[in-house]
């Protein structure tokens, strides 16, 4: 059965081509084979569409053993000295791990490629422009605090705004 839900909305953002953010992601000095890009769409009735696609995740040489990599928001702006500066995870309701805004989903890597989207309805375009997007080694356990013992950061990204697209 045909249902109009939000995903027909969601759909029109990709088809339309339009982020209105985005995030050049490079690995660090360990991973530097790793580049990719994350998208931010703005949905019109609030949050934010998130779309990540990324080549080289470490796993390439496991042919079909899937990995999982920690996805965040940190706090900072900043991917110099090895992602030192990016700072905590972006979280600006001094809320336990995994309830801070930064907290994304992770990303599952096939032969060290991970395409990802999902909707976040607690974002804001706003306040995430001008922050990171890091990749961590390891999964996040979604437990431990502060970080769900993500690792290393292996890869990141600043979030810039794109201000017209005609």
């Amino acid at each position: 059965m045909f249902q109009i839900t939000p995903r027909l909305g969601f759909m029109k953002l990709f088809y339309d081509n339009r982020p209105r953010a985005y995030a050049q992601i490079q690995g660090g000095s360990g991973e530097s084979q790793i580049q990719g890009v994350v998208y931010i769409y703005s949905v019109p009735t609030g949050g934010v569409l998130i779309e990540a696609e990324i080549f080289g995740l470490p796993n390439a040489d496991r042919s079909g053993v899937p990995a999982f990599y920690a996805f965040h928001i940190h706090e900072n702006g900043d991917c110099s000295d090895d992602f030192a500066k990016t700072g905590a995870h972006y979280n600006p309701q001094n809320m336990s791990h995994p309830m801070h805004a930064g907290d994304m989903p992770p990303l599952i890597s096939g032969d060290g490629y991970a395409w990802l989207a999902f909707y976040d309805q607690g974002l804001e375009l706003y306040e995430i422009v001008g922050r990171t997007v890091l990749i961590h080694r390891n999964a996040d356990d979604f437990y431990t605090q502060p970080s769900g013992n993500a690792g290393e950061k292996i890869a990141c990204g600043v979030i810039q705004a794109i201000d017209d697209l005609k």
